[in-house]
């Protein structure tokens, strides 16, 4: 008997690109959907980090430790692969493009306009409709800067500093701090 083939989301938290002809993609489209509706009656509607916190934790699919604040407006895509810790806080205007994952672990301070994104596409014009999915991880006791972007597969370490405005396409050694574009190590805590 042949082996069952994974279902589409599983093969995206697999890693697996994303394509339009997929013939569970329609399933995706529904996600997306879904998600973008409840984000704009979350932005729209939530008068305080508790309401924001219930209807963020319904966007993704599981309860968000009341300990973690969000500040609105908040955005994201696809929801259901971001993954909170405790004692987050995550400033205004926040970007998580999560499709290929998003983790962040306790006590992590994000600043306003940061942007996380896990997803991206191949160079090849003939296959650029297709996206490639590498996770972010950001490690505990993290900052991230005002401004700052995070590129797709990239880890943020323990207790490091990406500074404001930086884009950063290459994982983040623990205890240090990063800066500039692309963001290169400037100084060892």
């Amino acid at each position: 008997m042949p082996e069952k083939q994974a279902d589409l989301f599983q093969r995206m938290s697999a890693g697996e690109p994303l394509r339009k002809d997929d013939p569970e993609y329609a399933r995706f489209g529904e996600v997306v959907a879904r998600t973008i509706r409840l984000c704009v009656t979350m932005n729209a509607t939530a008068t305080d980090t508790d309401q924001v916190r219930s209807q963020l934790s319904t966007i993704i699919g599981t309860e968000i430790d009341s300990s973690t604040t969000i500040f609105p407006p908040f955005y994201t895509n696809f929801g259901q692969s971001i993954r909170l810790g405790k004692n987050i806080f995550i400033n205004h205007a926040c970007s998580f493009l999560d499709i290929g994952g998003i983790t962040i672990e306790d006590d992590v301070q994000i600043g306003p306009r940061v942007n996380l994104t896990s997803e991206n596409h191949p160079l090849d014009p003939d296959d650029r409709k297709t996206v490639i999915l590498q996770p972010i991880l950001i490690r505990r006791n993290a900052w991230i800067g005002a401004g700052a972007t995070i590129l797709p597969g990239v880890t943020v370490g323990e207790n490091a500093i990406v500074a404001a405005g930086a884009v950063v396409s290459r994982d983040v050694p623990a205890n240090t701090v990063v800066a500039g574009i692309p963001a290169k190590m400037v100084k060892t805590l």
